[in-house]
Protein backbone atom coordinates (compact mmCIF):
# COMPACT_ATOMS: atom_id res chain seq x y z
CA UNK A 1 0.00 0.00 0.00
CA UNK A 2 1.24 3.46 -0.90
CA UNK A 3 -0.07 6.41 1.11
CA UNK A 4 -0.39 9.61 -0.88
CA UNK A 5 1.20 12.90 0.12
CA UNK A 6 -2.26 14.41 0.44
CA UNK A 7 -2.72 12.45 3.66
CA UNK A 8 -0.25 14.78 5.35
CA UNK A 9 -1.35 18.04 3.73
CA UNK A 10 -3.28 19.22 6.77
CA UNK A 11 -3.19 18.33 10.44
CA UNK A 12 -7.00 18.44 10.39
CA UNK A 13 -7.33 15.68 7.79
CA UNK A 14 -8.07 12.19 9.16
CA UNK A 15 -5.45 9.50 8.70
CA UNK A 16 -6.20 6.82 6.10
CA UNK A 17 -7.60 3.46 7.21
CA UNK A 18 -4.76 1.01 6.65
CA UNK A 19 -6.26 -2.24 7.92
CA UNK A 20 -9.56 -2.04 6.07
CA UNK A 21 -9.23 -5.49 4.52
CA UNK A 22 -8.30 -7.50 7.63
CA UNK A 23 -10.96 -9.46 9.57
CA UNK A 24 -13.19 -7.53 11.96
CA UNK A 25 -12.12 -7.46 15.62
CA UNK A 26 -13.14 -10.40 17.79
CA UNK A 27 -16.09 -9.60 20.10
CA UNK A 28 -13.92 -10.46 23.14
CA UNK A 29 -11.05 -8.19 22.09
CA UNK A 30 -9.54 -6.28 25.02
CA UNK A 31 -6.10 -5.18 23.77
CA UNK A 32 -4.82 -4.20 20.36
CA UNK A 33 -1.00 -4.38 20.24
CA UNK A 34 0.69 -2.12 17.71
CA UNK A 35 4.20 -2.52 16.25
CA UNK A 36 5.73 0.01 13.84
CA UNK A 37 8.71 -1.58 12.12
CA UNK A 38 11.23 -0.69 9.44
CA UNK A 39 13.96 -3.12 8.40
CA UNK A 40 13.59 -5.38 11.44
CA UNK A 41 13.96 -8.74 9.68
CA UNK A 42 16.56 -9.92 12.22
CA UNK A 43 14.38 -9.10 15.24
CA UNK A 44 10.79 -9.75 14.16
CA UNK A 45 10.61 -13.46 14.95
CA UNK A 46 11.71 -12.92 18.56
CA UNK A 47 9.27 -10.01 18.89
CA UNK A 48 6.33 -11.99 17.52
CA UNK A 49 7.21 -15.16 19.45
CA UNK A 50 7.01 -13.23 22.72
CA UNK A 51 3.60 -11.82 21.84
CA UNK A 52 2.23 -15.17 20.67
CA UNK A 53 3.30 -16.83 23.95
CA UNK A 54 1.55 -14.42 26.32
CA UNK A 55 0.37 -16.11 29.50
CA UNK A 56 -1.04 -15.69 32.99
CA UNK A 57 1.11 -16.02 36.15
CA UNK A 58 0.18 -19.72 36.42
CA UNK A 59 1.49 -20.34 32.91
CA UNK A 60 -1.88 -20.75 31.20
CA UNK A 61 -1.95 -19.02 27.79
CA UNK A 62 -3.75 -15.73 27.48
CA UNK A 63 -6.75 -16.36 25.18
CA UNK A 64 -5.94 -15.31 21.63
CA UNK A 65 -9.44 -13.83 21.43
CA UNK A 66 -8.49 -11.20 24.03
CA UNK A 67 -5.77 -9.49 21.98
CA UNK A 68 -4.54 -8.89 18.47
CA UNK A 69 -1.29 -7.64 16.95
CA UNK A 70 -1.17 -4.95 14.26
CA UNK A 71 2.22 -4.89 12.53
CA UNK A 72 2.94 -1.96 10.22
CA UNK A 73 5.99 -2.39 8.00
CA UNK A 74 6.83 1.04 6.67
CA UNK A 75 9.28 1.71 3.84
CA UNK A 76 11.21 -1.52 4.43
CA UNK A 77 14.11 -2.38 2.14
CA UNK A 78 15.01 -5.71 3.76
CA UNK A 79 13.09 -8.99 4.08
CA UNK A 80 10.88 -7.84 6.97
CA UNK A 81 7.65 -8.40 5.05
CA UNK A 82 8.68 -11.87 3.92
CA UNK A 83 9.63 -12.84 7.48
CA UNK A 84 6.34 -11.51 8.85
CA UNK A 85 4.17 -13.18 6.18
CA UNK A 86 5.89 -16.52 6.71
CA UNK A 87 5.33 -16.19 10.45
CA UNK A 88 1.66 -15.43 9.89
CA UNK A 89 1.31 -18.55 7.75
CA UNK A 90 3.15 -20.71 10.29
CA UNK A 91 0.82 -19.66 13.13
CA UNK A 92 -2.64 -19.08 11.62
CA UNK A 93 -4.35 -19.07 15.05
CA UNK A 94 -2.20 -16.13 16.19
CA UNK A 95 -4.19 -12.89 15.58
CA UNK A 96 -1.45 -11.11 13.62
CA UNK A 97 -2.46 -8.56 11.00
CA UNK A 98 0.21 -7.15 8.69
CA UNK A 99 0.29 -4.13 6.44
CA UNK A 100 3.27 -3.01 4.39
CA UNK A 101 3.12 0.64 3.33
CA UNK A 102 5.19 3.15 1.42
CA UNK A 103 5.04 6.48 3.20
CA UNK A 104 5.99 9.65 1.29
CA UNK A 105 9.13 11.48 2.37
CA UNK A 106 7.31 13.87 4.69
CA UNK A 107 5.59 11.00 6.51
CA UNK A 108 8.30 8.32 6.46
CA UNK A 109 9.04 8.40 10.17
CA UNK A 110 8.17 6.51 13.33
CA UNK A 111 5.83 9.27 14.50
CA UNK A 112 3.54 8.80 11.51
CA UNK A 113 3.76 5.00 11.66
CA UNK A 114 2.86 4.82 15.35
CA UNK A 115 0.04 7.34 14.94
CA UNK A 116 -1.49 5.39 12.04
CA UNK A 117 -1.32 2.22 14.13
CA UNK A 118 -2.71 3.69 17.33
CA UNK A 119 -5.58 5.34 15.49
CA UNK A 120 -6.38 2.05 13.74
CA UNK A 121 -6.18 0.10 17.01
CA UNK A 122 -8.52 2.62 18.63
CA UNK A 123 -10.97 2.37 15.74
CA UNK A 124 -11.05 -1.43 15.92
CA UNK A 125 -11.37 -1.56 19.70
CA UNK A 126 -14.26 0.88 19.72
CA UNK A 127 -16.22 -1.42 17.45
CA UNK A 128 -16.41 -4.10 20.16
CA UNK A 129 -15.28 -2.48 23.42
CA UNK A 130 -16.24 1.23 23.38
CA UNK A 131 -15.26 2.02 26.98
CA UNK A 132 -12.69 -0.60 27.99
CA UNK A 133 -10.39 -1.08 25.01
CA UNK A 134 -6.61 -0.86 25.53
CA UNK A 135 -3.99 0.15 22.94
CA UNK A 136 -0.59 -1.41 23.76
CA UNK A 137 2.56 -0.27 21.97
CA UNK A 138 5.91 -1.95 21.44
CA UNK A 139 8.67 -1.98 18.80
CA UNK A 140 9.99 -4.37 16.18
CA UNK A 141 13.32 -4.88 17.98
CA UNK A 142 11.73 -5.51 21.38
CA UNK A 143 10.83 -8.69 23.29
CA UNK A 144 7.97 -8.36 25.76
CA UNK A 145 7.75 -10.25 29.04
CA UNK A 146 5.59 -13.44 29.02
CA UNK A 147 3.04 -11.70 31.28
CA UNK A 148 3.22 -8.34 29.53
CA UNK A 149 -0.43 -8.18 28.48
CA UNK A 150 -1.70 -9.75 31.69
CA UNK A 151 0.07 -7.08 33.74
CA UNK A 152 -1.14 -4.26 31.47
CA UNK A 153 -4.75 -5.43 31.74
CA UNK A 154 -4.36 -5.73 35.53
CA UNK A 155 -3.02 -2.18 35.85
CA UNK A 156 -5.91 -0.78 33.82
CA UNK A 157 -8.44 -2.74 35.86
CA UNK A 158 -7.05 -1.04 38.98
CA UNK A 159 -8.40 2.24 37.62
CA UNK A 160 -5.42 3.50 35.64
CA UNK A 161 -5.88 4.95 32.17
CA UNK A 162 -2.35 4.50 30.86
CA UNK A 163 0.67 2.33 31.64
CA UNK A 164 4.35 3.04 31.20
CA UNK A 165 6.41 -0.13 31.45
CA UNK A 166 10.08 -0.79 32.17
CA UNK A 167 12.35 -1.02 29.14
CA UNK A 168 15.37 -3.15 29.96
CA UNK A 169 18.50 -3.74 27.91
CA UNK A 170 20.62 -6.86 27.87
CA UNK A 171 24.37 -6.63 28.65
CA UNK A 172 25.96 -6.59 25.21
CA UNK A 173 29.31 -4.84 25.55
CA UNK A 174 27.90 -1.51 24.33
CA UNK A 175 30.58 1.17 24.75
CA UNK A 176 28.18 3.53 26.52
CA UNK A 177 26.53 1.03 28.86
CA UNK A 178 27.96 2.82 31.92
CA UNK A 179 26.42 6.09 30.72
CA UNK A 180 23.09 4.32 30.25
CA UNK A 181 23.20 2.76 33.72
CA UNK A 182 24.03 6.12 35.30
CA UNK A 183 21.12 7.71 33.47
CA UNK A 184 18.72 4.95 34.58
CA UNK A 185 19.94 5.22 38.19
CA UNK A 186 19.48 9.00 38.16
CA UNK A 187 15.96 8.80 36.75
CA UNK A 188 14.91 5.99 39.09
CA UNK A 189 16.03 8.11 42.04
CA UNK A 190 13.97 11.02 40.72
CA UNK A 191 10.95 8.71 40.48
CA UNK A 192 11.47 7.75 44.12
CA UNK A 193 11.78 11.39 45.20
CA UNK A 194 8.67 12.20 43.18
CA UNK A 195 6.71 9.44 44.93
CA UNK A 196 7.71 10.99 48.25
CA UNK A 197 7.23 14.69 47.53
CA UNK A 198 4.30 14.68 45.09
CA UNK A 199 2.65 11.28 45.63
CA UNK A 200 -0.08 10.07 43.29
CA UNK A 201 -2.51 7.49 44.73
CA UNK A 202 -2.67 5.54 41.47
CA UNK A 203 1.13 5.40 41.01
CA UNK A 204 2.75 4.51 44.35
CA UNK A 205 6.28 3.35 44.97
CA UNK A 206 7.73 1.06 43.65
CA UNK A 207 7.48 2.79 40.31
CA UNK A 208 9.86 3.99 37.59
CA UNK A 209 10.32 6.79 35.05
CA UNK A 210 9.71 5.32 31.59
CA UNK A 211 6.78 6.01 29.26
CA UNK A 212 8.14 5.18 25.82
CA UNK A 213 6.76 3.58 22.67
CA UNK A 214 8.53 0.26 23.16
CA UNK A 215 6.44 -0.37 26.29
CA UNK A 216 3.35 1.69 26.88
CA UNK A 217 -0.42 1.28 26.88
CA UNK A 218 -3.42 3.59 27.02
CA UNK A 219 -7.17 3.16 27.12
CA UNK A 220 -9.10 4.37 24.09
CA UNK A 221 -10.99 6.76 26.36
CA UNK A 222 -7.83 8.48 27.61
CA UNK A 223 -6.26 8.40 24.13
CA UNK A 224 -9.21 10.23 22.60
CA UNK A 225 -9.49 12.69 25.50
CA UNK A 226 -5.84 13.62 24.96
CA UNK A 227 -6.47 14.23 21.27
CA UNK A 228 -4.73 11.08 20.03
CA UNK A 229 -1.07 10.82 19.11
CA UNK A 230 0.25 14.27 18.12
CA UNK A 231 1.45 14.71 14.53
CA UNK A 232 5.20 14.80 15.12
CA UNK A 233 7.95 13.02 13.15
CA UNK A 234 9.77 11.66 16.19
CA UNK A 235 9.59 11.52 20.00
CA UNK A 236 5.92 10.77 19.41
CA UNK A 237 5.76 8.70 22.60
CA UNK A 238 6.95 11.67 24.65
CA UNK A 239 4.41 13.89 22.89
CA UNK A 240 1.61 11.46 23.75
CA UNK A 241 2.79 11.26 27.35
CA UNK A 242 2.68 15.06 27.59
CA UNK A 243 -0.82 15.09 26.10
CA UNK A 244 -1.95 12.51 28.67
CA UNK A 245 -0.43 14.55 31.51
CA UNK A 246 -2.12 17.65 30.14
CA UNK A 247 -5.52 15.94 30.56
CA UNK A 248 -4.75 14.42 33.99
CA UNK A 249 -4.78 10.82 32.78
CA UNK A 250 -4.09 8.33 35.56
CA UNK A 251 -0.72 6.90 34.49
CA UNK A 252 0.84 3.91 36.24
CA UNK A 253 4.57 3.32 35.77
CA UNK A 254 4.71 -0.21 37.05
CA UNK A 255 7.87 -2.35 37.17
CA UNK A 256 5.69 -5.43 36.50
CA UNK A 257 5.22 -4.47 32.82
CA UNK A 258 8.62 -5.26 31.28
CA UNK A 259 10.26 -5.57 27.88
CA UNK A 260 13.80 -6.09 26.63
CA UNK A 261 15.10 -4.02 23.75
CA UNK A 262 18.32 -3.62 21.78
CA UNK A 263 21.06 -1.08 22.49
CA UNK A 264 22.09 -0.59 18.89
CA UNK A 265 23.75 2.68 17.98
CA UNK A 266 22.21 2.66 14.49
CA UNK A 267 18.51 3.08 15.19
CA UNK A 268 15.61 3.53 12.77
CA UNK A 269 14.60 6.95 14.16
CA UNK A 270 16.67 10.09 13.70
CA UNK A 271 15.96 11.05 17.32
CA UNK A 272 15.42 8.55 20.11
CA UNK A 273 17.26 5.98 22.21
CA UNK A 274 19.88 5.25 19.55
CA UNK A 275 20.61 8.95 19.16
CA UNK A 276 21.02 9.24 22.93
CA UNK A 277 23.54 6.38 22.84
CA UNK A 278 25.46 8.11 20.05
CA UNK A 279 25.47 11.36 22.03
CA UNK A 280 27.00 9.59 25.03
CA UNK A 281 29.54 7.97 22.74
CA UNK A 282 30.62 11.39 21.46
CA UNK A 283 30.80 12.69 25.05
CA UNK A 284 33.09 9.82 26.04
CA UNK A 285 35.31 10.33 23.02
CA UNK A 286 35.68 14.01 23.90
CA UNK A 287 36.16 13.18 27.61
CA UNK A 288 33.16 15.29 28.60
CA UNK A 289 31.21 14.81 31.82
CA UNK A 290 27.70 13.39 31.70
CA UNK A 291 25.56 16.24 33.07
CA UNK A 292 22.13 16.37 34.73
CA UNK A 293 19.80 18.67 36.64
CA UNK A 294 21.04 18.97 40.26
CA UNK A 295 19.19 17.31 43.12
CA UNK A 296 18.15 20.58 44.77
CA UNK A 297 16.47 21.78 41.58
CA UNK A 298 14.53 18.53 41.29
CA UNK A 299 13.51 18.55 44.96
CA UNK A 300 12.34 22.17 44.90
CA UNK A 301 10.40 21.75 41.67
CA UNK A 302 8.56 18.67 42.95
CA UNK A 303 7.70 20.38 46.23
CA UNK A 304 6.33 23.41 44.41
CA UNK A 305 4.37 21.17 42.05
CA UNK A 306 2.76 19.39 44.98
CA UNK A 307 1.92 22.70 46.66
CA UNK A 308 0.38 24.03 43.47
CA UNK A 309 -1.54 20.79 42.88
CA UNK A 310 -3.03 21.08 46.37
CA UNK A 311 -4.02 24.70 45.71
CA UNK A 312 -5.53 23.83 42.33
CA UNK A 313 -7.68 21.15 43.94
CA UNK A 314 -8.76 23.53 46.70
CA UNK A 315 -9.48 26.26 44.16
CA UNK A 316 -12.01 24.05 42.41
CA UNK A 317 -13.48 22.23 45.40
CA UNK A 318 -13.85 25.03 47.99
CA UNK A 319 -14.64 28.37 46.32
CA UNK A 320 -15.74 29.76 49.70
CA UNK A 321 -12.11 29.55 50.85
CA UNK A 322 -10.86 31.60 47.90
CA UNK A 323 -9.24 34.26 50.10
CA UNK A 324 -7.19 31.71 52.03
CA UNK A 325 -6.28 29.86 48.85
CA UNK A 326 -5.17 33.07 47.13
CA UNK A 327 -2.92 33.94 50.07
CA UNK A 328 -1.18 30.59 49.78
CA UNK A 329 -1.08 30.96 46.00
CA UNK A 330 0.71 34.29 46.35
CA UNK A 331 3.40 32.60 48.44
CA UNK A 332 3.91 29.87 45.83
CA UNK A 333 3.97 32.46 43.03
CA UNK A 334 6.67 34.43 44.86
CA UNK A 335 8.91 31.38 45.31
CA UNK A 336 8.58 30.60 41.59
CA UNK A 337 9.12 34.25 40.56
CA UNK A 338 5.67 34.32 38.95
CA UNK A 339 3.00 36.98 39.09
CA UNK A 340 0.30 36.08 41.61
CA UNK A 341 -2.42 37.46 39.33
CA UNK A 342 -1.17 35.41 36.38
CA UNK A 343 -1.06 32.25 38.47
CA UNK A 344 -4.51 32.91 39.93
CA UNK A 345 -6.01 33.32 36.45
CA UNK A 346 -4.25 30.16 35.32
CA UNK A 347 -5.73 28.06 38.11
CA UNK A 348 -9.15 29.50 37.39
CA UNK A 349 -9.18 28.71 33.68
CA UNK A 350 -7.36 25.35 33.50
CA UNK A 351 -9.67 22.35 33.41
CA UNK A 352 -6.82 19.97 34.28
CA UNK A 353 -3.91 20.40 36.68
CA UNK A 354 -1.55 18.88 34.12
CA UNK A 355 -2.37 21.69 31.72
CA UNK A 356 -1.74 24.23 34.47
CA UNK A 357 1.63 22.78 35.48
CA UNK A 358 2.84 22.57 31.89
CA UNK A 359 2.24 26.30 31.48
CA UNK A 360 3.98 27.02 34.78
CA UNK A 361 7.03 25.00 33.70
CA UNK A 362 7.17 26.91 30.43
CA UNK A 363 7.03 30.21 32.33
CA UNK A 364 9.79 29.37 34.82
CA UNK A 365 11.98 27.38 32.41
CA UNK A 366 14.78 29.83 31.61
CA UNK A 367 15.04 31.22 35.12
CA UNK A 368 15.06 27.70 36.59
CA UNK A 369 17.98 26.64 34.42
CA UNK A 370 19.95 29.67 35.67
CA UNK A 371 19.12 28.95 39.31
CA UNK A 372 19.98 25.26 39.02
CA UNK A 373 22.63 24.75 36.31
CA UNK A 374 23.58 21.19 35.33
CA UNK A 375 26.08 19.25 37.42
CA UNK A 376 27.90 15.96 36.98
CA UNK A 377 25.37 13.14 36.98
CA UNK A 378 27.51 11.31 39.54
CA UNK A 379 27.14 14.22 41.95
CA UNK A 380 23.39 14.45 41.27
CA UNK A 381 22.99 10.73 42.02
CA UNK A 382 24.94 11.09 45.27
CA UNK A 383 22.81 14.06 46.38
CA UNK A 384 19.52 12.35 45.52
CA UNK A 385 20.55 9.27 47.50
CA UNK A 386 21.49 11.45 50.44
CA UNK A 387 18.09 13.15 50.34
CA UNK A 388 16.26 9.82 50.25
CA UNK A 389 18.17 8.64 53.32
CA UNK A 390 16.57 11.44 55.34
CA UNK A 391 13.75 10.22 57.60
CA UNK A 392 11.42 13.01 56.50
CA UNK A 393 10.99 15.18 53.44
CA UNK A 394 8.61 17.85 54.70
CA UNK A 395 11.03 20.71 55.26
CA UNK A 396 10.22 23.91 53.39
CA UNK A 397 12.66 24.39 50.49
CA UNK A 398 15.03 27.33 50.56
CA UNK A 399 17.23 28.87 47.92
Amino acid sequence: MTIADSASSSVSEPDPVIYGTCPPPHPQLQVSVIIPARNEAHHLIDTLDALRRQCRPDGRPLPATHYEVLLLLNNCTDSSEQVARQYQQAYPAFPLYIEAVRLPAGMANVGTARRLLMNEACRRLQQVNPTGGIIASTDGDTVVDPQWLYQIIGAIREGNEAVGGRILTRPDGCSVRLNHLRDVTYRMLIAQVEARLDPQPNDPWPRHFQHFGANMAVTCTAYLRAGGLPRVPHLEDEALYRALLRTDARIRKTPAVRVFTSTRLAGQATIGFSEQLRYWQRQNQQQQHQLAEPADGIIHRLRYRHALRTLWQAYGERPADAVSVNQQLSQVAATLSLGAGWLQQLLGRCRYFGECWELVEQEIGTNWAVLYPPVSIVRAITDLRQFLRQPTATLTPTR
